[in-house]
């Protein structure tokens, strides 16, 4: 199946909100209830997060998730 957001920038989104609030891959996967290489691997684009980890990652770092979606969809292509 086929990615149609970028996951390489995906993470680069989800890195730069983590970096912003000063956490953290350690803090902010513990805060989100993931396991840190599961973060490291949506930071690195290996991974996209499924919405239910996406609504925990913006809750971790007090983002709303539409701003967080908003941005994402700059990378969304069909």
């Amino acid at each position: 199946m086929e990615n149609w957001l970028n996951p390489q920038e995906v993470g680069k989104i989800i890195r730069a909100a983590r970096r912003k609030a000063g956490l953290t891959q350690e803090t902010l996967s513990g805060l989100a209830g993931i396991n840190r290489t599961h973060l490291s691997a949506i930071e690195n684009g290996k991974r996209l997060p499924t919405l239910e980890i996406l609504f925990r990652l913006c809750s971790a770092l007090k983002v709303n998730i539409c701003d967080m979606i908003e941005e994402m969809k700059k990378y969304f292509t069909i």
